[in-house]
């Protein structure tokens, strides 16, 4: 969208991977436009249960100095912050309410970047997200840390 017409057909599908380096691995291609540009971003259940998503570093995402963009940390982090939290929005239409960040580390071109995460808390219309972005291609070095509220929300 360029700021023309409204997309109101813009459909969320989990598709699970069968092959390749993501094989075992799912992703949502379709629902949020600005994720399919700067993604794919994949994610699965661990084998401890808890959930991971991940993501390998492309020129696209670096920055001038050929280091990861921190626009793309922030990014990959929302995305990842719903997967934390996926158990608690069963039915629920929600969005990133607050979103905080540090930048602490980074990735270079071809470096496998992975999060995990933790619910804070989860009560009836707000769910507390915290995680951990790390560089897993450089022994699980951190990039960032997040914290985020997510807001369920009715329609208008």
């Amino acid at each position: 969208m360029d700021g023309g017409e409204l997309e109101t057909n813009y459909q969320s599908k989990l598709t699970p991977v069968t092959e390749g380096e993501w094989a075992g691995w799912s992703y949502y291609p379709g629902g949020d436009p600005y994720e399919d540009l700067a993604g794919p971003f994949y994610f699965k259940v661990g084998d401890d249960g808890v959930p991971v998503s991940a993501f390998r570093a492309e020129r696209k995402h670096m920055n001038g100095g050929m280091f990861m963009h921190g626009g793309c940390v922030m990014t990959f982090a929302d995305f990842a912050l719903f997967v934390i939290a996926r158990d608690h929005l069963q039915n629920s239409s929600t969005v990133t309410a607050t979103f905080n960040c540090e930048l602490v580390g980074t990735a270079t071109i071809g470096e496998l970047v992975e999060c995990r995460g933790d619910v804070v808390k989860a009560g009836r219309s707000m769910i507390f997200v915290r995680g951990i972005i790390s560089n897993a291609s450089n022994g699980g070095e951190p990039i960032a840390s997040f914290s985020s509220v997510l807001k369920k929300t009715t329609k208008r």
